[in-house]
């Protein structure tokens, strides 16, 4: 009989530049996951809820106060630089896997239970913990991801006149 556990591997990007890889798991350990190391981060990730119509799809994530997590969070938090310049989004990707917690490399292979990606949209912290709040890439009303700009370096070469026809 294998006994079976939760554990949640977060990666923090800001635009798009992996900035952090923490795992909830094993605890004092990094272990690989998908050719990438996820160091030991105590963490609690809840509040998703879905329904039908795509909406409501926030969630949280609750680290303890300490420099690594305080760190990060108010960097993620804070919108705009010292300029006035809008700095690009944090979008946290969570992964949930069904983990053996006596074998840190059978999860290995192992495909996400669920997987979650949010742009951070805000957050607090007291003495104890540091919250943050998510809030989904997905937009209800169109069931689609935001548009992007379309550039030279996503789709190739962009068309100079407006006479373009699709065959």
């Amino acid at each position: 009989l294998m006994e079976a556990a939760f554990g949640n591997f977060l990666t923090l990007k800001a635009g798009n530049d992996v900035r952090y890889r923490f795992q909830n798991f094993f605890i004092g350990e990094s272990v690989t996951y998908s050719s990438n190391d996820y160091s030991f981060l105590a963490f609690g990730f809840s509040g998703v809820t879905l329904n039908r119509s795509g909406d409501g799809t926030e969630a949280s994530l609750v680290f303890p106060v300490n420099d690594i997590s305080k760190a990060w969070a108010i960097d993620a938090m804070e919108f705009y630089d010292s300029s006035g310049s809008r700095k690009a989004p944090w979008i946290a990707h969570v992964q949930v896997l069904l983990l053996d917690p006596d074998d840190k490399t059978s999860f290995a292979t192992t495909n996400p239970l669920y997987q979650y990606y949010g742009q951070i949209a805000g957050g607090s912290w007291d003495e104890v913990t540091v919250s943050v709040t998510l809030s989904t890439v997905i937009d209800a009303v169109g069931s689609d991801v935001p548009m992007r700009r379309l550039t030279q370096s996503l789709v190739g070469s962009l068309p100079t006149t407006s006479g373009v026809s699709l065959r």
